[in-house]
């Protein structure tokens, strides 16, 4: 049986640890920086990278010199919405456009300069963030992926100047994270030139703002081999001017209050045949793309979230006086403080990885992708939980701003795609797609673009030969020589849940689908196995350079290693022979289902009245 490509992720950046040279310094996986630290500089979307680093800023930071243009998040929370001045600086700066070419208007920043400008807003205004990631990350991008030259050029140009906005409108009532369950429909007409759009969709980012949506719709679709006509999903570029499009009021929500979320209907729109987005019927495709294409962008965000989160905190440590000591003197806030600045390191790592990798010509990064948004999202959660733990009464008051950032980043493990989701697909993704042979490891290793599962895959199958004396897989040489200690580390835990996931296929075939149980834990060690090799890689590239970070940074990599390893021994090791783990997901099924049939809680009050 061919192994697993489980974590596709972990595998492809074990491979890009060596970037196929024995130097430890050919990690191509994470960007290099370029004279002003911006990687793959160059010409005028450097200068714009370049001006609109420290303009963008200096925009989003109220805490600079006053300025009418200058952004008040705490202004926004209370009014429900970002300020037109706001609005209309970013325009100026080029921020509605950035990685549109710069022949239709946009900056034309790459995957990783767009990274750094969007860390940069999440570090001051998520809702902000995301008035601008719903316009160009996923509401646009559509057009940039699949448009075709006559799309681009008649949208694209006012999209990047900000003169109109753009909305993804997906989720509809009854379609969440199904979203192969939609109701809005377009009917050809006759003559083939229009298609007639019907429905609505449900919070809708930029919905009452935008006058360009990429809507995705069921039409009727003809096997041209049978002739049965079949109900698909196809993609629209549909203009408010078009006619029956309209939106309800902003939605009250727990956070992110300032950006525009409203519900779309479409009453009998004429959409143009030539305004369908890639092939018709393709339509999920073409939704998959976007989504997958948009998510290192909220890593990055989140990451930025995170520094300035963990700013305040050290601030409010390093002047709290109690019991005549200032409070990171204290063991457990040191402790608080290293876990939070260990979560924003994996994070910025994972999505510079991405980005790098997909500005190096991948096209199969959808499972890092994934990760990246699941692993950011939690981890900012818990960073911001944290520093409004070490603030004390003062993180839970209004004035110091931490509290909105943990209103804003609720909605981060839901939308683009649940977390609870999307570690189904990292899990399943994997169990699925069944690896190529390859000749050997070493081939492996040298391929930076090869497939992850084929490092699993002979994992597993050395592991058999060997009857457990090990894979033979090492990393000496790849990662550097300071962080030996934590590349056995990974190697080991890459063996453990190789053999796990081998035994478990082996077990249940395709019913793995329904083992949501299962999927779940071995997404999660998926997840920590690209964590560390992300954090090695960086840390790798750091020490081989010699960089003044380069020894506080072996310190996050050496401890996270430590500890995600500890994590995936133990997990697998239950999933692997714990009779327990099979009982607790009994209890589970029976404990919920006892819930549901109740309709609440079971037990009666311990009074008895």
């Amino acid at each position: 049986m061919q192994a697993a490509r489980i974590a596709p992720s972990l595998g492809r950046q074990l491979l890009r640890l060596g970037g196929g040279s024995s130097r430890p310094t050919a990690l191509l996986g994470q960007p290099r920086p370029g004279p002003a630290r911006r990687p793959y500089a160059g010409g005028a979307a450097q200068l714009a990278l370049d001006k609109s680093d420290s303009h963008l800023s200096d925009a989003l930071n109220k805490e600079k010199p006053a300025k009418a243009e200058v952004n008040d998040p705490a202004k926004n929370d209370t009014l429900e919405m970002v300020e037109e001045t706001t609005l209309q600086g970013l325009k100026e700066l080029g921020a509605f456009g950035l990685q549109v070419p710069s022949e239709l208007g946009g900056v034309g920043l790459c995957n990783t300069q767009y990274a750094r400008l969007v860390e940069i807003v999440g570090m001051h205004d998520l809702a902000v963030g995301i008035t601008l990631g719903a316009h160009q990350s996923i509401g646009f991008k559509g057009i940039l992926l699949f448009g075709t030259k006559a799309q681009k050029e008649k949208y694209l140009p006012k999209l990047a100047s900000g003169e109109t906005l753009a909305a993804f409108c997906l989720t509809e009532p009854s379609s969440g994270s199904d979203a192969a369950s939609i109701r809005t429909s377009a009917v050809p007409s006759p003559c083939g030139k229009y298609y007639t759009l019907n429905g609505s969709k449900l919070w809708i980012s930029n919905g009452g703002l935008a006058d360009i949506f990429t809507v995705f719709a069921k039409t009727p679709v003809t096997d041209p081999a049978t002739g049965a006509v079949k109900e698909k999903i196809t993609a629209f570029v549909v203009e408010r001017g078009f006619g029956g499009v309209t939106h309800g009021p902003p939605e009250k929500k727990m956070g992110i209050k300032a950006s525009n979320t409203a519900e779309v209907f479409f009453d009998g729109v004429r959409v143009p045949s030539e305004n369908v987005l890639g092939e018709v019927g393709s339509g999920f495709k073409v939704a998959m793309h976007i989504l997958n294409n948009g998510r290192f962008g909220m890593a990055a965000a989140l990451a930025g979230t995170m520094r300035g989160i963990i700013t305040k905190a050290v601030d409010y440590a390093t002047n709290r006086i109690q019991f005549g000591e200032k409070i990171h003197n204290f063991g457990l806030i040191q402790e608080k403080l290293a876990r939070m600045v260990m979560l924003q390191y994996v994070t910025e790592s994972m999505a510079y990885m991405v980005s790098a990798n997909m500005d190096q010509g991948s096209t199969d990064f959808q499972i890092e992708a994934a990760i990246s948004k699941i692993f950011g999202s939690e981890a900012a959660w818990k960073v911001t939980d944290e520093c409004i733990q070490i603030m004390g009464g003062m993180g839970f008051m209004k004035e110091p701003g931490v509290e909105r950032v943990l209103r804003d980043l609720r909605i981060f493990r839901i939308f683009e795609g649940t977390n609870d989701i999307l570690r189904l697909f990292v899990a399943l993704q994997g169990c699925m797609d069944k690896g190529k042979e390859l000749s050997g490891l070493g081939s492996a290793l040298k391929n930076p673009f090869g497939n992850a599962g084929l490092l699993l895959g002979e994992a597993g199958k050395q592991l058999r030969r060997r009857a457990g004396l090990g894979s033979g897989l090492s990393l000496s040489g790849i990662v550097h020589p300071e962080l030996s200690r934590s590349g056995e580390l990974a190697v080991q835990a890459l063996e453990q849940f190789a053999t796990v996931v081998e035994a478990k296929l082996i077990k249940h075939k395709k019913g793995i689908v329904n083992e949501q149980f299962l999927l779940q834990r071995l997404a999660d060690g998926a997840i920590d196995l690209y964590a560390m090799v992300v954090v090695l890689s960086r840390a790798s590239r750091s020490l081989s350079e010699g960089h003044h970070t380069a020894q506080h940074e072996k310190m996050l990599c050496d401890t996270w290693c430590i500890e995600a390893a500890a994590r995936i021994r133990e997990g697998m090791a239950a999933l692997q022979s714990d009779p327990r783990q099979h009982e607790l997901y009994r209890n589970f099924k029976s404990i919920s289902k006892a819930l549901v049939e109740r309709g609440g809680v079971v037990t009666s009050n311990p009074l008895g009245f």
